[in-house]
């Protein structure tokens, strides 16, 4: 199989007709071989438009919403971003080479010890192990935040966390109805919040479900 070949049919059939057309996430997408992100026996699969299982019941998100989110974040070389959910490594090699610094959390410290090989050449990401379905408390603020996982709602303390002109992307809903929002934080008390588009994606283990009303 030329995977290659792959990875270019990934980034024209799939990613660039969903209207990323940004040439630095294009590049970047055609720079980072995704099959050294899966599993042996997944190889064949790793270009392809599919969610590829990776543990846990955890996935890889659809190559083209990587590249939609990706684009909305826009993310700069002197920028710090903070991803929840490392799960394959993927997105973090990305957002590594976008970026200043990563810091990136999972909750399961087996997927992260797996991902930590596949990301060793890289020297600017801190690897942490823990639920950040409410917050990640570690008294930091970021420019760009990322949750590779849905949530019913975005915690507060998340919005508290960006800088000012900080980004935040996150998928919001419930299995039927999904929407990603980009959320830009643009003075001490206001954040302005932009729908990209509709989607399904595995919610964030741990996120908090959405209240149903009750008479």
């Amino acid at each position: 199989m030329n995977l290659d070949q792959a990875r270019f049919n990934m980034v024209e059939q799939q990613i660039r007709p969903w209207d990323v057309l940004d040439p630095k996430v294009l590049d970047l997408l055609m720079d980072t071989p995704r099959h050294e992100f899966v599993t042996e026996s997944q190889v064949a699969l790793a270009y392809s438009d599919i969610e590829l299982p990776i543990g846990h019941n955890q996935t890889m998100l659809h190559p083209r919403i990587e590249g939609k989110l990706l684009q909305a974040l826009d993310v700069q070389g002197d920028e710090a971003v903070l991803e929840i959910g490392t799960g394959s490594g993927y997105m973090t090699a990305l957002l590594a080479k976008l970026a200043d610094k990563v810091t990136t959390v999972e909750i399961y410290p087996e997927l992260q010890e797996i991902a930590k090989t596949r990301l060793e050449g890289y020297d600017n990401i801190t690897f942490q192990v823990g639920d950040a379905s409410q917050n990640w408390n570690d008294g930091a603020q970021y420019d760009i935040i990322i949750f590779t996982g849905a949530m019913a709602t975005l915690p507060q303390a998340y919005k508290e966390k960006l800088t000012l002109g900080g980004r935040l992307v996150v998928t919001l809903g419930d299995a039927k109805v999904m929407t990603a929002q980009l959320v830009t934080r643009i003075s001490e008390g206001e954040w302005e919040t932009e729908s990209l588009f509709e989607t399904v994606m595995p919610t964030l283990v741990n996120a908090t479900k959405v209240s149903e009303f009750q008479f």
